[in-house]
Formats: C-alpha cells, sequence, structure tokens
C-alpha cells in the first residue's frame, strides 16, 4: 500500500480479467494487508519494519488504523432515523403539502 492510500495489486492491474467479482478483488485485498510482500514493497520503509521488527510494525498498523477510525464519527442508527428529514410526499395536517 502505497502512503496515498492506493495500493499495487497484479489482478488490478498486469491480471485484470473482468471475469474478476468484487468478492475475488476484496479477498486479493485482505490477502495483501494480512500477508504484505516485503521484497516488492510500495512503501519500503513500512516493508524493512515488517522484516526487521514485527511487533513494532503491528504496533504502528494498529495505531494508524485507529487513526483513521478517528476521523469518522461512529454512527448510531437509532440517532441517524431521528436526523432523517421528512419525506417530500408527506402531507400537513390539513391536507394541503405546505405550498400556497
Amino acid at each position: 500500500m502505497y502512503n496515498d492510500g492506493s495500493i499495487c495489486l497484479d489482478i488490478l492491474q498486469a491480471r485484470w480479467s473482468p471475469t474478476y467479482d468484487v468478492a475475488a478483488i476484496l479477498t486479493s485485498i485482505q490477502s495483501l494487508l494480512d500477508e504484505p510482500n516485503p521484497n516488492s514493497p510500495a512503501n519500503a520503509t513500512a516493508a524493512q519494519l515488517y522484516t526487521e521488527n514485527r511487533n513494532e510494525y503491528i504496533k504502528r498498523v494498529m495505531a494508524t488504523v485507529e487513526q483513521s477510525w478517528a476521523q469518522f464519527p461512529e454512527s448510531d442508527p437509532e440517532e441517524q432515523s431521528k436526523e432523517a428529514p421528512p419525506s417530500s410526499s408527506s402531507n400537513n395536517s390539513d391536507g394541503n403539502s405546505g405550498g400556497t
């Protein structure tokens, strides 16, 4: 994975075929994240850390993931339904649609 978040995945580039479905692509991404290839790194510093100090690598990955989660507030489905605007097809109590 590159610093900008893009990925280098062979099935998205050199081995691309329209026969790949979303599940195959997501499985490949999951595999890449679970077992990165330090011999062909997109991030040389991360690859070196992965090879030389796996515990520190894991610690940094977890910190990065937690930091990325902090960018997005948790959503409460109950709160979302309270905040949802009324549908445009609803009428007010006197039967008018609200227009004058």
